[in-house]
C-alpha cells in the first residue's frame, strides 16, 4: 500500500504496479524520485518489482537444453601419464587455489 498526501493508504492492483513499474523503466528518473512523484512508499516500490521480476522469470524458465551445464565431465586421468599434476584455480577476490600432486 502506498500513501498519498492526505494520509490515506491506496491499495493497487497487480496490473497497477505493473503499469507502474513500466512507468518508471521509461521515466529516466533515480527510484527515489520517481516514487515521490508517483506518491509510493520505495520499500513498496522495491517490493513489488521483486514480486513481479520473480513471476516473470517464472514465465520465461531456462529449458535444458538452452543452456550450457554447470559441470562438464572431463572423463579420468590416464594412468599412463605423467606423476606429477598441478591445478590453479582462480576463485577472484584474489584468492587463489593451487593444488600439486606428485
Amino acid at each position: 500500500m502506498s500513501k498519498v498526501a492526505g494520509g490515506k493508504h491506496v491499495r493497487r492492483s497487480e496490473r497497477q504496479w505493473r503499469a507502474l513499474l513500466a512507468r518508471f523503466e521509461q521515466s529516466a528518473m533515480t527510484v527515489s524520485a520517481f516514487c515521490q512523484r508517483e506518491g509510493i512508499c520505495t520499500a513498496s516500490f522495491y517490493r513489488w518489482r521483486r514480486l513481479l521480476g520473480e513471476a516473470d522469470i517464472g514465465d520465461r524458465l531456462i529449458r535444458p537444453a538452452d543452456h550450457s551445464p554447470g559441470f562438464v565431465d572431463l572423463g579420468a586421468l590416464s594412468s599412463t601419464g605423467a606423476d606429477r599434476l598441478e591445478l590453479t584455480l582462480d576463485l577472484g577476490g584474489g584468492l587463489v587455489l593451487h593444488l600439486v600432486r606428485g
